[in-house]
């Protein structure tokens, strides 16, 4: 179970200053409305840190257009509200990309063929909890997740919704635990390289002979050429963890909410 509990709380307190600003073709009124600027939970999904931002823009947009549903562009790239804040924020940092990170708001023209709809919080809640299960499957002989009951799942849901990490973490350790296992069966990931591709493989956090992994072992199972294994670079939460981390302690301690690790993936010059 996860054991170093400044470590999860750390993670967790993680923060993004956001400015957001409606576009500027999208404006109808005389008056430029004012940016509007957020600190938000690098564990959270956009919708569930964004009501006081559509309130704040939809004066100022065409009146058909009020019960629009709002969306998010970051640098002419749409932004996915089915990952993580700091997932999406990692995946577009750059040299150029400076801090608050300045985010376009849009309430026309939804891009159908680039983001799935959320027209509710109860949306990114199915989304949060199918992907919870998803990744009990993988760590786990016997489904956790399933066998819970209701208000563990609610508990869950209440305390990412509202930030609340004892709440959270009062029914996830059950998701960490190991049973009579030194380990989980797989550890579940997220690795996102080139164009948000992602990248999944089932990837025991042990070897054959019960030697623990590290991320070095996950990226010669995961790299085609292992003459390069040197140049990649993997971050996850804005840090770049030693390659010599075991799988199973990033498991533990560096999962999103979701029970994932989401992993960064790029090539150093």
């Amino acid at each position: 179970m996860a054991s170093d509990r400044e470590v999860l709380r750390e993670i967790w307190e993680g923060k993004l200053p956001v400015c957001f600003q409606l576009h500027e073709d999208e404006v109808i009124d005389l008056q430029v409305p004012e940016q509007y600027y957020l600190m938000v939970p690098r564990l959270s999904y956009f919708p569930l840190v964004t009501d006081k931002v559509r309130k704040h823009f939809v004066k100022f947009i065409h009146p058909e257009k009020h019960e629009s549903e709002m969306w998010l562009e970051y640098n002419g790239i749409a932004l996915k509200w089915h990952y993580p804040i700091g997932v999406l924020f990692d995946m577009n940092n750059n040299s150029d990309l400076q801090l608050p990170w300045n985010i376009i708001v849009h309430f026309d023209k939804f891009p159908e063929d680039e983001l799935l709809h959320c027209s509710s919080r109860d949306t990114v809640e199915s989304h949060f909890l199918a992907c919870l299960k998803e990744a009990d499957v993988l760590k786990h002989k016997t489904q956790i997740v399933t066998n819970m009951q209701k208000k563990d799942h609610t508990q869950l849901w209440l305390g990412l919704q509202n930030d609340k990490f004892d709440q959270f973490w009062a029914v996830n350790r059950k998701l960490m635990e190991l049973g009579s296992e030194d380990s989980f069966k797989y550890v579940p990931f997220r690795c996102y390289y080139k164009d948000e591709h992602m990248i999944q493989k089932l990837i025991r956090p042990v070897t054959d002979n019960g030697d623990r992994k590290n991320l070095q072992d996950m990226l010669k199972e995961l790299c085609p050429d292992k003459t390069d294994l040197e140049r990649w670079k993997v971050t996850t939460h804005g840090i770049e963890p030693p390659k010599d981390t075991p799988l199973q302690w990033m498991s533990e301690h560096l999962s999103y909410p979701d029970n994932f690790l989401h992993l960064i993936l790029t090539m150093k010059n």
